[in-house]
């Protein structure tokens, strides 16, 4: 039995429609923000000369990419399942630090207690005992309610062993599949997810082309005029000096 087993599949796909467009917002926000001389200041300029890179839109392509690749996986992560978990499960919005997620089911007087992840490798030690002392305070709202509490950490993709509740642990980890099915009852949910989607994501893809390829030729214009010479050869000297130099 899943926490909410007649989910709403409209409010599912309204949820979905507005954290695609929160995703692409964002991730274009930081597209067209995005400067060069900061992102050098992070690079390894040693690395692009080992690799022999010869010219200005070499460079920037790597380091956009690599920035892209960086910032949109914590972006989706933030905005997409969320919402989607809250329409799922048919909770709302926890105001509790460290849960996303709070269901009251009266039926059964429990209240169910909900930390939305991403993969299942976000935790290290510290934020895991962090998380811990969440669930402990959020636990004397239901003792005061004289509701049983039940914890959950879910990760919206990937696998993990399933966890009992009981010392050490007072709380279930679910991953994937058991987690969404653990919201709704379905076991196919993880999949339906997908299918949910629709053509959505394809209504974002040209506003986001139209910024990425903004973004490059703007950043090839100011690496070149920061680190190339008056003959268009990348100054290294002037690159290494910038990174490393006083």
């Amino acid at each position: 039995m899943g926490i909410n087993n007649s989910y709403d599949e409209e409010a599912i796909v309204k949820a979905i429609a507005t954290a695609l467009e929160e995703f692409y917002n964002s991730l274009i926000d930081k597209i067209d923000t995005i400067d060069i001389k900061k992102i050098m200041k992070r690079k390894n300029p040693y690395l692009y000369r080992a690799k022999a890179m010869q010219n200005a839109s070499e460079i920037v392509d790597s380091v956009l990419s690599a920035y892209i690749s960086s910032s949109e996986e914590t972006i989706f992560g933030n905005c997409f399942f969320e919402p989607i978990a809250i329409a799922a499960s048919g909770g709302e919005k926890s105001l509790a630090e460290g849960i996303d997620v709070i269901v009251h089911d009266h039926d059964v007087n429990t209240v169910y207690a909900v930390a939305v992840k991403s993969g299942p490798s976000v935790f290290n030690a510290d934020s895991k005992k962090r998380q811990e002392q969440n669930f402990i305070k959020a636990s004397k709202l239901a003792q005061q309610a004289k509701e049983v509490y039940e914890p959950i950490i879910g990760y919206s993709y990937g696998k993990k062993k399933t966890s009992k509740n009981g010392n050490p642990k007072m709380y279930k980890e679910l991953a994937g599949k058991d987690f969404w099915e653990k919201l709704t009852g379905d076991s196919e949910f993880y999949i339906k997810i997908i299918g949910y989607m629709g053509t959505l994501p394809e209504q974002y893809v040209a506003d986001y082309k139209v910024s990425y390829n903004k973004a490059a030729n703007r950043l090839v214009r100011e690496f070149s005029n920061n680190f190339c010479n008056e003959e268009g050869a990348i100054d290294w000297e002037a690159l290494v000096k910038f990174n490393s130099g006083d």
